[in-house]
């Protein structure tokens, strides 16, 4: 249900498409209401002053209107203001960015409120500035996405008898089997992604900064996010296999365009 705001709410842009000669559709990720589809009224005429804001990747504040009363699908977009902060630079973390946004397109249900994943996804675009963290920050996104939608097991214990993840031992992470002993490959199926237990642990560490913590008057997404990204910089490739490999199942049969786009560009 999409809920009339007369206050403002921190949002992305996640996509936009053409409704009528004058106006937006578009798909936005918002702190209090999650994801929310929303049309804008008039945004495409040459003097609107919605032109400069509805932009993706840049944080906005914006108010809704029911459409078609309480219960409407799509919300009314009332009002639209940026929000402030540096721009985005765009370059070689454009691409990444619009995979981040079909990302939660796909996998986020709507008008379900995602507060901290927010706030990930707006660390992450600061993060992704910077070449040197691009795809580690890419991994802990995908990370702390899919923990918060409840496809990613705990990663100090094995999940099949709750054995401790040790240091010294080899694991792998499979979308059904959880977190288990690293095995020698049979030749019938793919190869395993083998991790260290002390990543493991650390990883594990690392999102659990984002549960609040008992006593602490600092919200948890304002320390976790880079101590999560420096813990995925050594282990980053091994990850993006991993990430790969839990998102598909997760998905199903639908297809990220981005990610089959970024592939086909890294090709020779």
């Amino acid at each position: 249900m999409v809920r009339a705001a007369s206050r403002l709410t921190p949002a992305f842009v996640l996509h936009s498409h053409d409704w009528s000669e004058s106006s937006l559709i578009l798909d936005l990720f918002t702190k209090e209401q999650g994801r929310v589809v929303a049309a804008a009224k008039g945004a495409k005429r040459p003097h609107s002053q919605l032109r400069p804001v509805l932009l993706p990747f840049q944080r906005i504040q914006v108010a809704f209107g029911s459409k078609r009363g309480e219960d409407a699908e799509v919300a009314l977009l009332r009002h639209a203001e940026w929000a402030g902060g540096t721009a985005w630079p765009g370059g070689p973390a454009l691409l990444p960015g619009f995979y981040l946004n079909e990302l939660l397109m796909h996998m986020l249900v709507r008008h379900e409120p995602q507060p901290v994943l927010f706030e990930a996804y707006a660390q992450t675009l600061q993060a992704m500035a910077d070449p040197l963290l691009l795809q580690a920050a890419l991994r802990a996104f995908e990370l702390v996405l899919l923990r918060q939608l409840g496809h990613l097991p705990d990663l100090s214990v094995q999940t099949l008898d709750a054995q401790p993840v040790r240091d010294g031992q080899a694991y792998e992470v499979w979308p059904d089997m959880g977190v288990m002993p690293a095995q020698p490959s049979d030749g019938q199926g793919p190869p395993g992604v083998a991790l260290g237990g002390v990543h493991l642990l650390a990883l594990e560490g690392g999102l659990r900064q984002w549960l609040p913590g008992a006593g602490s008057s600092v919200p948890a997404w304002h320390r976790g996010m880079p101590h999560l990204m420096s813990v995925c910089l050594p282990v980053q490739s091994e990850l993006k296999a991993i990430c790969r490999q839990l998102i598909h199942y997760h998905l199903g049969t639908r297809t990220l365009r981005t990610r089959q786009l970024m592939m086909e560009l890294q090709q020779p």
